[in-house]
């Protein structure tokens, strides 16, 4: 496994071990509405969240859903990229992920912390679909194969329609999409820059 995705991996099991030993440590670094502190001014905004939201998880299920798909998928995108062009990627990812869900919390205005590594490993599947576009794919529920950019397409349409409509409470689905807008426009300007998708 390439040594990003593996400090990654490491690095996001360490601080679940990490919240889990301290419960408070969840409260500064989760990713909080801008308005948060006006309705309860024990949390409140703070610029790093836009970052370190992505290294904390809620509980197990999640974090051994995404560090999953980081091992399966985030390998091969970072032997596309190369580690230093990969971790910026992963990062943008993140960090346009918190900006659409601050957004939408503005709209909303529902407070509540943000937590999850989700909208960089949508931003990683938008890579991989692009790079390896006829890869297949196997769904968990139900098993069925398909190919990577199918995959990636109907995964974000699924996206988009649980979070227009609200069906699934407690998942920042505009987060996700986020993510992989912020991955599209990474891509999209190093094109402009090389000529091509990829580079190093």
């Amino acid at each position: 496994m390439p040594a990003v995705t593996t400090a990654l991996i490491v690095a996001n099991v360490a601080v679940f071990l990490l919240q889990n030993a301290i419960p408070g440590l969840i409260v500064p670094f989760a990713l909080w509405p801008l308005a948060a502190s006006q309705l309860n001014p024990g949390v409140a905004f703070a610029p790093w969240q836009l970052l370190t939201y992505a290294f904390l998880h809620g509980s197990l299920t999640p974090l051994a859903f995404n560090m999953f798909a980081l091992y399966m998928f985030g390998s091969a995108v970072e032997r596309v990229f190369g580690g230093r062009r990969y971790l910026s990627f992963y990062l943008v990812c993140v960090l346009s992920a918190a900006i659409a869900q601050l957004i939408v919390s503005g709209m909303t205005g529902k407070i509540y912390p943000t937590v999850g590594a989700s909208g960089g490993i949508f931003g990683i599947l938008l890579a991989y679909a692009i790079y390896f576009p006829n890869n297949r794919v196997m769904l968990l529920f139900p098993p069925i194969p398909m190919p990577a950019r199918v995959f990636v397409f109907v995964y974000a349409l699924v996206e988009l329609f649980l979070g227009v409509t609200g069906t699934q409470e407690g998942v920042a689905h505009f987060a996700h999409l986020g993510g992989m807008v912020g991955g599209f426009l990474m891509l999209r300007y190093w094109r402009g820059t090389s000529g091509s998708w990829r580079g190093r």
